[in-house]
């Protein structure tokens, strides 16, 4: 069965170094309103107890009007019934994690070369979350690949969603989505900003402006297919 994305797909992945659990769900908040597609809960330091709560109080916050994602505990996202989980290249197989979930879930995989994307794509994730784009201060010291991955990915045929991911800005979206993205992944320029809705707002723009650069129609909604 498929499972249904927003296109193009904007995602705010949350950081405790960049902004503090207790003020993350108005920041959620308000980047769901700017136009957040999906949220991916990262705290690899935090125990399965609290990042339960965090899951939890996200997904009353956001009352549908996102996908949640748990970055790799697919006990936590079972437990609160979440969107699905976000894999790293790493974490367990994904047909080892998808008997875990509830169905419908979705799986994302974390890649970072072309032959890391097209296993991914064949081990079944629904989509692939592609980097490192640009230069960022959660990676720092690590070369960005550029958006020149992600037309290498789709020139040896992977057809799964791509979400760009490193050093995203509404300055530099457009490269990615003519790239090849059908939507980006962002931390720093949605969840440090002093406004979070209109920082959102103004990379959701800048994607739709750019037009199409994936394999589907920016705009609808597509649905990715399983093997």
């Amino acid at each position: 069965m498929g499972v249904a994305l927003p296109n193009p797909a904007l995602c705010l992945v949350t950081d405790r170094r960049v902004c503090p659990p207790d003020e993350l769900p108005d920041r959620v908040s308000a980047a769901v309103a700017g136009g957040v597609d999906i949220v991916q809960l990262r705290d690899k330091d935090e125990a399965g107890g609290a990042l339960l709560e965090q899951a939890n109080a996200l997904l009353e916050i956001t009352s549908g009007s996102a996908i949640i994602l748990i970055n790799e505990r697919a006990d936590v996202a079972a437990a609160c019934r979440a969107g699905g989980v976000q894999l790293g290249e790493a974490a367990m197989p994904t047909a080892a994690v998808r008997p875990l979930l509830p169905d419908g879930s979705i799986i994302g995989r974390s890649v970072h070369s072309v032959d890391g994307a097209i296993r991914a794509q064949a081990s079944g994730a629904d989509f692939l979350l592609v980097g490192t784009m640009f230069a960022t201060r959660s990676h720092p010291g690590e070369e960005p690949s550029g958006p020149g991955l992600l037309e290498r990915i789709r020139a040896a045929g992977a057809s799964a969603p791509l979400l760009a991911i490193g050093g995203i800005t509404a300055d530099n979206v457009a490269q990615v989505m003519q790239a090849g993205a059908d939507g980006a992944a962002v931390i720093t320029a949605i969840l440090a900003s002093p406004d979070p809705e209109m920082a959102a707002s103004q990379i959701k723009s800048a994607m739709l402006d750019a037009g199409p650069g994936g394999i589907h129609r920016p705009g609808s909604r597509y649905t990715t297919s399983r093997r």
